[in-house]
């Protein structure tokens, strides 16, 4: 007869208890007020007859490279060795996601958005879900952006149990757990935020980050360092750079129908 990990049902107890009894989730507005911060930005969700529209899409793009000065941190190796079941996933040893600088120089897991420059027009939020899968004891991916009110469905991608602890501010935090491999759950953010932290209490290394926006244009660094914000009307936009270990950096850039502004951002360790 099959046997469960031990692991996983040692840890199982424990995490439902912890959802059980885990802080009560508060409203929103009481919290950023409780905060000192501002008030939260909400979207009225886009329904039939809300006469909630996408503003037009523009022709604009702001495009740039994510760059990296100075001494590349050490890569800092995972041990998983605790769950069979993470460490049979990995032929090599796996590093955490931090600080991964590539071969050319530049950063990645770098959220990039437009801050300012969006005043007054209103976004619906997609139908389709953002997927954050859990996939041999990591979230994939690591850094992502996501629409104020579209789903987020978690998956869960491995034959071992994790507990998605998501304790965003300005939304209604979420901890739930996925024992069974191929288990999908919906959720989504009311109110924007930069950024919202996941974690797994079973796999203590595991992180995500998503960013929340009452718009579509944001991006993530990847393997060149590069992104791109697609299909902006023209205007003036004030562009943020956001990473976990380096902080924030904020550029401006002027973009006209039809062309292409170029911004850079050049983080140091």
């Amino acid at each position: 007869m099959r046997r469960e990990p031990q692991y996983t049902w040692m840890f199982l107890a424990g995490v439902l208890v912890a959802i059980g009894c885990g802080s009560r989730p508060q409203d929103a507005a009481a919290t950023s007020q409780e905060q000192g911060g501002a008030k939260p930005v909400r979207l009225a969700q886009a329904t039939e007859g809300s006469g909630v529209a996408p503003a037009p899409a523009g022709s604009g793009t702001i495009r740039g490279t994510v760059k990296f000065s100075g001494a590349q941190p050490a890569a800092t190796h995972i041990k998983m060795d605790a769950d069979p079941q993470c460490q049979l996933q990995h032929k090599e040893p796996v590093s955490k996601q931090d600080v991964v600088v590539n071969p050319n120089g530049t950063l990645q897991h770098v959220f990039v958005y437009v801050k300012s420059g969006l005043e007054g027009q209103t976004f619906a939020p997609p139908a389709d879900a953002v997927v954050l899968n859990q996939h041999g004891c990591m979230y994939q991916p690591h850094v992502m952006g996501i629409q104020v009110g579209q789903p987020l469905e978690i998956v869960n991608g491995d034959a071992t149990l994790h507990n998605v602890n998501c304790k965003p501010a300005n939304s209604k935090p979420f901890n739930i757990a996925q024992p069974v491999q191929g288990m999908k759950s919906k959720k989504q953010f009311t109110a924007q935020e930069i950024m919202v932290k996941c974690a797994c209490n079973v796999h203590p290394w595991m992180a995500a980050y998503v960013g929340v926006l009452p718009h579509p244009y944001f991006s993530v660094s990847g393997e060149d360092g590069g992104f791109s914000l697609n299909r902006l009307p023209a205007g003036d936009y004030t562009v943020e750079a956001w990473h976990e270990r380096f902080g924030t950096q904020t550029k401006t850039a002027h973009v006209g129908d039809g062309e292409t502004a170029s911004v850079d951002f050049d983080f140091s360790g």
